[in-house]
């Protein structure tokens, strides 16, 4: 709709990734000290009242990249705060021995939107233009707060007030000290830095290299869905199945082999070809996303999964 290009998308998807790093340790420190419920529902609130108010733009036909820019941060801001509770929030709603599970069920819920998503996005631009897509998205996300808010949370001891600093300090030490969750932290840091970058460029990469319009972008990235959602219907047969190191370690040997498969794209511009990466992408990592939130909220005394939540969400 803007008709940018390849470095202005990528200072977009900086936009929209840059509250992950100034605020995840913030949100961690509030989900460790107020309900993880009333969080996350104001967080769903943000994000609805930052497409909507995009939505208005695109009809006044004032929307420029700054202010998508400003708005796409505002409502990344919610999905960081978010991101950071719904992890902290799980153990206290199921047993230990059911965490596998519920962690794979959410995935599944979380990745079947995210396959329909893109496609129905790129369906809708394509068809009726963008006013649509955003539209739909603030209803869902208003949905979204009515439905979080009549979540039930045990109650929490009150945390003891201590400097924000101390109690940062507290959840990096752990994480850091800890042997398995300071693998996974500078593996995950290793892998988001490589899976953005990719995400960042394809759309105007895509439409000039490879030729597809607003509908076929979208189809291509539904197949990163599609991976997401594979993965977690199988996610717990594999955990059953596999060691529980080997389940986390399929993620980052996956992402390579994504990685190479659109690389090639390059030589052989070919959409399915892109397909098959993305689909490759998250089809083995998100079987690390589950195993290793599995065992962070194992690892993790319950104190502490806002803080170490909020480092794994900042990586």
């Amino acid at each position: 709709l803007l008709g940018v290009g390849e470095g202005q998308t990528g200072a977009l998807q900086t936009a929209l990734t840059l509250p992950f790093i100034l605020f995840a340790i913030p949100a961690g420190l509030l989900a460790d000290r107020m309900s993880r419920r009333l969080l996350m529902a104001c967080s769903e609130g943000l994000r609805a009242a930052a497409l909507a108010a995009i939505l208005l733009l695109i009809w006044c036909g004032a929307l420029n990249l700054s202010l998508l820019a400003l708005l796409g941060f505002a409502a990344v801001c919610g999905t960081v705060v978010y991101s950071v509770a719904a992890p902290a929030l799980v153990p206290s709603l199921v047993s230990p021995q059911a965490l596998p599970a519920a962690n794979a069920r959410i995935e599944l819920a979380r990745t079947v939107a995210f396959a329909a998503g893109p496609a129905l996005g790129g369906a809708l631009v394509g068809w009726i233009g963008a006013p649509p897509a955003f539209g739909f998205a603030a209803a869902l996300s208003a949905s979204a707060v009515v439905l979080l808010a009549g979540i039930y949370e045990p109650a929490r001891a009150p945390a003891p007030r201590r400097h924000p600093l101390k109690e940062t300090a507290e959840g990096a030490h752990f994480v850091m000290r800890h042997p398995l969750l300071r693998p996974v932290f500078i593996t995950q840091f290793i892998f988001n830095t490589a899976a953005f970058l990719l995400l960042a460029v394809f759309v105007p990469y895509a439409v000039r290299h490879l030729g597809l319009s607003a509908a076929g972008v979208g189809t291509t990235l539904a197949m990163y869905g599609l991976g997401m959602v594979v993965g977690a219907l199988f996610a717990t047969r594999v955990m059953q199945r596999l060691a529980f190191g080997t389940v986390i370690g399929l993620g980052p040997v996956t992402g390579l082999v994504a990685a190479g498969i659109m690389a090639l794209t390059t030589l052989l511009p070919s959409p399915l070809l892109a397909a098959l990466s993305f689909f490759l992408l998250v089809a083995g990592p998100i079987l690390s996303v589950i195993s290793t939130t599995t065992l962070r909220q194992t690892a993790t005394p319950p104190s502490l999964l806002g803080r170490v939540s909020a480092i794994n969400i900042m990586s």
